[in-house]
């Protein structure tokens, strides 16, 4: 099916008048390393602008002093370092943080490293539902096999072709196949990015976007959507829901900063400030 804005009008949470900020949602994202300040702060701050009550972000202690400055409205909390990159010394604090969200990121700058990676996977084991975008999924380069540990849990994986292949993955048959194929073998949602972004389920349902445009094939980007969803699976949308619906919308916003600022001098964090003005335009369509 092709997403349209009528369907995503209809699967968007309702938001209680008489709600806090502990009914919409508590999201933690484990995302950053040197030189990746900027991957961390867009995700957490699309998750917000998305919904979210409460966003958590833990960064390695190397970075924590410029995301705090950069975020206003996430609560970044530093953790133990290796290089610039998370140590698994960090893993007991990230899981103590997780224990109280309803959703979880990672991967978002994050880096690679032996550690940094081991860490990743050794989360796989949180119950809750996990995202995983950037090198939260490079972290499982000949070893997707590990994604069997997800079976009965929810798993989002947001790569593009690139990192698509790395994990695995094979578009032999074409994007709407392999993306369909490479769900239903390893239990995951996957939203394989790109023109027409594609959505697939592991129960074989797949969706098609109708949004977006070139501009927004910059760094960055991808940062966004991934906080989007996380923000819209810690809200309790279901999974397939929250994926199709946080892809439109990325792609109406940045549809929208094209349509104000052009396509090739638009930048991510254009298309983060459109956000909430995409969310009204549906909601109120």
């Amino acid at each position: 099916m092709e997403i349209t804005r009528a369907y995503v009008k209809s699967i968007l949470p309702h938001r209680d008048p008489e709600g806090h900020k502990g009914t919409f949602g508590k999201v933690y994202c484990l995302c950053g390393a040197v030189g990746y300040t900027g991957a961390p702060v867009l995700a957490a701050s699309a998750a917000v602008r998305s919904g979210s009550g409460l966003v958590y972000l833990g960064v390695p202690e190397d970075i924590w002093p410029i995301t705090a400055v950069k975020c206003q409205s996430a609560m970044p909390f530093p953790l133990p370092s290796q290089q610039g990159k998370l140590a698994l010394a960090a893993e007991e604090t990230v899981r103590e943080r997780i224990a109280g969200c309803d959703a979880v990121l990672i991967g978002c700058g994050l880096g690679r490293s032996d550690e940094s990676d081991a860490l990743t996977r050794k989360l796989l084991d949180v119950e809750k539902p996990l995202v995983l975008d950037a090198d939260g999924i490079n972290a499982f380069e000949e070893r997707i096999y590990e994604m069997k540990r997800r079976q009965g849990l929810v798993t989002v994986m947001t790569p593009h072709e690139g990192e698509f292949f790395r994990a695995g993955g094979d578009l032999s048959r074409g994007r709407e196949s392999g993306a369909r194929a490479y769900a239903a073998r390893w239990g995951v949602y996957l939203i394989l990015k790109g023109y027409r972004t594609v959505v697939a389920a592991p129960d074989g349902r797949l969706a098609v976007n109708t949004t977006g445009n070139s501009g927004m094939a910059k760094g960055g980007s991808g940062d966004i959507l991934s906080g989007m969803v996380v923000s819209l699976l810690g809200q309790g949308m279901e999974p397939f829901d929250a994926c199709c619906a946080a892809v439109f919308c990325h792609g109406l916003a940045g549809d929208r900063t094209a349509a104000r600022l052009g396509e090739r001098g638009m930048s991510p964090a254009d298309l983060l400030a459109e956000l909430p003005h995409a969310f009204q335009e549906i909601e109120q369509g």
